[in-house]
C-alpha cells in the first residue's frame, strides 16, 4: 500500500478540486481505484503505487488549473485524466497562456485542450487552417474568436463567415420567408459565436457597414476577398468543385480557415465530400496546416466523447458506412 500526500496552500482551491458533493474526488477514486481524503489542509492518497502516482499527478494538474482561476469539473477532470495516463500533464500549464479575446460577458476564449492550442497556433502562423474532427471540439467557435481578434486589432477589415446551404432531411423549399430567411438557420452557430463576442448592437452596426458577412458558400463564387478573415464552416458538406472555387476566393492580405466534420457529411450518396479531398490535396502545400481533433478535444457534455467513441468502433467492426 502506497500513500502521497500533496499539499493544498488555499480553502478555496480545496473546495474546487472536491466539487460539489465531493463529486470531483469521486471521480478521481473511480478512475485510479485509490482513496482520497482530506486532513488538515493535505491531500492523501493511498493505493497501488502506480495509481497513486498517476492520481497525485492528476490532484497537482487540477490544483494548478485552479490557481490560474478555472473551476474544476467533469470535462476537465476526464482531459487530466487522458493527459495522465500519456504523460502530457506537463503542458498543460501552456493552455493559460493563450487568451484569444474577451466576450461581451468578460470571459476570457482561450484553448481548452492541446488540440485545441495546436489549432489557435496554426491559425496564426499559416494562411490556411483546416479544423477537422468531432462536435464539441470548439472548431468554429474558436475559428470565429480568432477573427474577431483579428478585426479588433485591425490586422483585417472584414470577417466573412460561410457555410453550403446543404438539407440534413429538411428541404430549403419548405421552409418559410425569402432565400435570407431560408438559410439563417444554416448559419445560426456562427450568428451565435459573433453575437457572444460583439453583443448584438456592435454586430448589426458591423454587419451593416459590410465589415462583417455572413452568407451561403454560393454567394463566394465569382469573388477576390482581400483583407479579409474568412471562415468556412460544416465543409464536409462542400463538393470538390465548391471547395476549390472557396480556396481561389483568397485575396492579399486574407486569412482562411475551413472547419468541418468528415463524419457528418449530408451530401448524398454519390457525391464526393470537397472537404475529404482537399485534405489529400492540400497536405504537402506550404502554408497550409490541417489540424484534426479527436474525442480528447470535446469539450461538452462527457455523452458526446462517448458517443463519438461508439459511433468509432461500430464503423472499425465494419457494421457501418460512412459518406467520404
Amino acid at each position: 500500500m502506497a500513500e502521497r500526500v500533496v499539499n493544498v496552500d488555499e480553502i478555496e482551491h480545496m473546495i474546487n478540486l472536491f466539487g460539489s458533493y465531493d463529486e470531483n474526488i469521486e471521480a478521481l477514486q473511480s478512475e485510479y481505484g485509490v482513496t482520497v481524503v482530506n486532513r488538515d489542509g493535505d491531500i492523501r492518497i493511498s493505493g497501488g503505487e502506480e495509481n497513486v502516482d498517476k492520481a497525485a499527478r492528476a490532484v497537482e494538474s487540477l490544483l494548478a488549473m485552479s490557481r490560474r482561476g478555472e473551476r474544476i469539473g467533469s470535462q476537465n477532470m476526464r482531459y487530466v485524466f487522458s493527459l495522465v495516463d500519456e504523460g502530457l500533464e506537463g503542458e498543460l500549464p501552456k493552455l493559460s497562456e493563450d487568451g484569444i479575446c474577451v466576450t461581451l460577458k468578460g470571459r476570457i476564449v482561450k484553448p481548452k485542450t492541446l488540440g485545441q492550442k495546436r489549432y489557435v497556433d496554426a491559425i496564426r502562423n499559416n494562411t490556411i487552417v483546416l479544423g477537422v474532427g468531432p462536435a464539441g471540439t470548439g472548431k468554429t467557435y474558436l475559428a470565429v474568436a480568432m477573427a474577431v481578434k483579428a478585426f479588433r486589432e485591425h490586422e483585417v477589415s472584414r470577417v466573412i463567415l460561410t457555410r453550403p446551404a446543404v438539407e440534413a432531411g429538411e428541404k430549403l423549399g419548405f421552409l418559410p420567408g425569402d432565400l435570407q430567411n431560408k438559410v439563417d438557420p444554416y448559419l445560426r452557430p456562427l450568428y451565435d459565436a459573433l453575437l457572444e463576442m460583439l453583443g448584438a448592437e456592435n454586430f448589426k452596426r458591423q454587419l451593416e457597414r459590410g465589415s462583417i458577412e455572413v452568407a451561403p458558400l454560393a454567394y463566394m463564387r465569382g469573388r477576390t476577398l482581400d483583407d479579409s478573415f474568412i471562415i468556412l464552416d460544416e465543409a464536409q458538406n462542400t463538393t470538390p468543385e465548391q471547395m476549390k472555387m472557396f480556396l481561389t476566393r483568397l485575396g492579399f492580405g486574407s486569412k482562411i480557415v475551413i472547419t468541418g466534420d468528415v463524419t457528418q457529411i449530408d451530401l448524398p450518396e454519390a457525391k464526393r465530400s470537397g472537404l475529404v479531398e482537399a485534405m489529400k490535396v492540400l497536405k504537402n502545400v506550404g502554408d497550409i496546416s490541417i489540424n484534426r481533433f479527436t474525442d480528447k478535444d470535446v469539450v461538452r457534455h462527457k455523452l458526446v466523447s462517448d458517443i463519438i467513441r461508439a459511433y468509432e468502433k461500430y464503423y472499425e467492426r465494419g457494421s457501418g458506412h460512412k459518406n467520404g
